[in-house]
């Protein structure tokens, strides 16, 4: 018997290469779970049967003939519902795009399945990846399945929930502003965001293009690299991604880190943090120092300024991007539709949420003539001062550790009516996108109730390795909890 909670990315695969099992069992298999455990976590908003079935089939006729499988050869994945999929459904967590079938599929999608992975279906998110909770989706929130009464954090919960709950080997999530690491954080699993530009965006639903990342989660750091390797890369639809050679990273785990220098930054250490967490975090960069690392203390002194300056760069372009969304050319069009400009208000009234709502309009009067240099210009400005506050701080450290969240998960319900609350979620996170530097969230601990902690490192830019190599040995440093 298989411990689907156990597999990881080499060990299905060799389980397959070996025919200890097959890719169609395999995937029939967790086709099964999402059927019958799904119903009470929420991270699935649809399966794919058909086409899981017909990628393990032709994974399969390879082992069959004792050729070598591809790097993910028969492993079944989950993909965040941002992420388009050619002939599968792919609404983005809103209504307005609720019978919305692709015409072509994600680069990174595609990537993955060239690599031989098997999607077996599409997960759940907060509306347009906008959110810190899940509970923003337009269908159902997500539940933690480390606790049910609490959030699996967001936007990326579906795809973090799904590995946690043993419902996918790994998936696929996106970043923003910490959407990938906050919710690997709050269900205890890995979560990596490359550096803006190592991972092609095309195919990825827009929220704010200058910030967006897509990005793996999954059990073990090894997998992540794994994954990250197989979708990174220069792509020609996606004008953002950078021309720069992929490194293999799965070369990096198990290489020494002795002499490496860790930065810890004091602005992530606030009195008011979570007296677990800071512990946790403190303990795991103990854990660093015990293997030969130097810790270095460190300033990022911009850092206060993330938040506001993250939640008007992000609205603005969110503004731009979601305008598509009218009823005219595609997706959800109101019934009662009028005049044309009646149309268009019942359409993206009755089409977005709340919190996407919240957004355009503060995006959009943010770049309104008059305030455009009061807030978005100035803002841009102050990105680039939390850039260089990362640049000067990587002339004297390879990697600088951090909290991934302030807390562990919180309650469902508990910020709903609290956007600002919410938005604090991500006070750790938001820095990485708008330098736009890698970063890594691996669990580090449990709170006394049993929630996961994790610790956040960050790398240099296109230095995704050495951050690799330093969140796979303290990934091995720490053992099983």
């Amino acid at each position: 018997m298989i411990d689907l909670n156990l597999l990881t990315i080499e060990s299905a695969r060799i389980a397959i290469q070996e025919r200890q099992t097959t890719a169609t069992a395999l995937a029939e298999t967790f086709l099964n779970r999402i059927d019958h455990e799904d119903a009470q976590i929420g991270a699935f908003l649809a399966t794919s049967r058909e086409r899981a079935l017909e990628s393990a089939a032709r994974i399969d006729a390879i082992a069959d003939k004792g050729d070598p499988l591809p790097a993910l050869g028969g492993v079944p994945m989950g993909i965040k519902d941002v992420m388009v999929t050619k002939a599968l459904r792919t609404t983005a967590g809103s209504k307005i795009l609720q019978n919305f079938v692709p015409p072509y599929t994600c680069t990174a999608v595609a990537r993955l399945e060239a690599a031989g992975a098997v999607v077996v279906g599409k997960l759940n998110c907060d509306e347009f990846a906008m959110g810190s909770s899940n509970e923003n989706s337009a269908y159902r929130p997500v539940r933690n399945p480390r606790d049910l009464e609490r959030v699996p954090g967001g936007s990326s919960g579906g795809s973090a929930a799904a590995v946690a709950a043993g419902m996918a080997v790994a998936t696929l999530g996106s970043d923003t502003g910490g959407s990938i690491r906050q919710p690997a954080a709050f269900c205890g699993v890995v979560g990596l965001m490359a550096t803006y530009g190592r991972v092609s965006r095309y195919g990825l639903i827009a929220f704010a293009s200058s910030l967006d990342h897509i990005g793996p989660l999954t059990k073990t750091v090894k997998d992540a690299a794994i994954l990250l390797r197989e979708i990174a890369g220069r792509d020609p639809m996606d004008s953002t991604s950078a021309e720069l050679p992929v490194p293999d990273y799965e070369q990096e785990i198990g290489r020494p880190i002795k002499g490496l220098r860790i930065g810890v930054p004091k602005e992530y250490f606030p009195d008011a943090m979570d007296t677990e967490v800071r512990q946790s975090v403190e303990s795991a960069i103990d854990k660093l120092r015990e293997a030969g690392c130097e810790i270095v203390n460190i300033s990022l002194p911009h850092t206060k300024y993330a938040i506001p300056t993250y939640y008007v760069i992000a609205t603005a372009e969110a503004s731009s991007n979601l305008a598509r969304y009218d009823g005219v050319r595609y997706g959800y069009r109101t019934a009662q539709p009028g005049t044309l400009s009646e149309m268009y208000r019942r359409t993206r009234d009755q089409g977005f949420g709340p919190e996407v709502k919240r957004r355009i309009m503060l995006g959009t009067y943010a770049l309104s003539a008059g305030y455009y240099d009061a807030y978005y210009l100035k803002a841009q400005k102050v990105r680039t001062l939390l850039a260089k506050d990362f640049e000067q701080a990587f002339e004297r450290v390879d990697v600088i550790a951090t909290p991934t969240t302030p807390t562990p998960a919180f309650k469902l319900g508990e910020k709903v009516d609290d956007p600002l609350s919410m938005y604090l979620a991500d006070i750790f996170t938001v820095t990485a996108d708008l330098a736009g530097v890698p970063g890594i969230s691996v669990p580090c601990g449990m709170s006394r109730e049993g929630l996961p902690i994790g610790l956040q490192l960050l790398g240099r830019h296109f230095d995704e390795g050495t951050m690799i190599r330093v969140a796979h040995a303290y990934e091995h440093a720490r053992g099983a909890f």
